[in-house]
């Protein structure tokens, strides 16, 4: 066929064919691969407990070793004080930070502060709310809750894509002891994500202190119904079945990688999931805090 073509076509015609196919193509509008965004999500331990040899001074300095290492785009943390967090924003160069104490809104209490680059992104809008029935209401608790919990949340505008929908990235921590609790925390979290985000691309990171086999899990990322947008679990697309070694609570023993998957990242459909993976950074033996890191490398379609 080849030698046929050749046969009929001069010298003359195949040059301005391929003259025509370069300036079509030159005219085109440019096909720009979308950056990928790191995400990572790290229940840090607050600092003022009472952990002997894994006192936050003593650890601090790996746990932001194993944040660099990752080199995350997006930082979910949880149990995190306001002196931890200024830490961090201090040692992680290029950050901008959102946080608020759960206990009165500004500083006092636990924080479920978030990191973003902001290089990479540019924040819209941001704010937070309690998990209870009166979720503007600071330090309120909810429900069989042992302790007040909230979400902070911020849009972002990524600079390298300005013209995509914003991304609204949520982080939170539920209660520990409060089975009613989490399960209407996660609905909650749902409707604000359609409330506070309706136009949005969708990531939450989390300590859910919940099973995934837990109506908790269930409502966070099960489909209602088919008007309701997807909220993914980003570790069960990169392994669809689970393993016996996903245990994201340490306990600060690296061996400790039983029991079950409590940390969780989750992105809307607009994400393509290319990673995701239980960080198990330790120094003999000892993990920078008592969770295991969890992180996810999605890529917006």
């Amino acid at each position: 066929m080849i030698l046929l073509l050749r046969s009929r076509w001069t010298k003359s015609t195949i040059i301005a064919m391929v003259t025509a196919i370069t300036a079509t193509f030159s005219d085109a509008d440019p096909v720009i691969a979308a950056e990928p965004i790191r995400v990572m999500s790290f229940n840090i331990r607050y600092g003022t407990a009472n952990d002997g040899v894994n006192r936050w001074e003593n650890r601090r300095t790996a746990l932001i070793e194993t944040v660099t290492r990752f080199n995350p785009d997006l930082l979910g943390t949880q149990e995190t004080l306001a002196f931890q967090r200024d830490y961090l924003l201090q040692q992680l160069s290029g950050f901008q930070t959102v946080a608020a104490g759960r206990d009165d809104g500004k500083e006092s209490g636990e924080m479920a502060a978030l990191f973003y680059r902001k290089e990479r992104f540019e924040a819209i809008e941001f704010g937070h709310f309690w998990l209870s029935e009166t979720p503007d209401q600071i330090g309120s608790k909810g429900w069989d809750a042992a302790l007040p919990r909230i979400a902070t949340w911020v849009k972002l505008r990524d600079r390298k894509a300005p013209d995509a929908r914003p991304i609204l990235f949520l982080n939170t921590h539920f209660d520990h002891k409060g089975r009613k609790a989490r399960a209407e925390s996660a609905s909650l979290i749902r409707a604000k994500l359609q409330e506070i985000g309706a136009e949005c691309r969708w990531i939450v990171t989390g300590d859910f202190n919940a099973d995934p086999k837990d109506v908790t899990y269930a409502n966070l990322f099960a489909q209602s119904d088919a008007s309701s947008r997807l909220l993914t679990d980003t570790l069960r697309v990169v392994q669809p079945t689970p393993q016996s070694n996903e245990g994201t609570f340490s306990g600060f023993d690296a061996k400790q990688t039983g029991g079950p998957r409590i940390d969780w990242i989750g992105c809307s459909d607009h994400f393509i999931v290319q990673a995701a993976e239980i960080v198990r950074d330790a120094m003999d033996g000892r993990t920078p805090s008592d969770h295991f890191p969890v992180t996810s490398v999605i890529r917006p379609k």
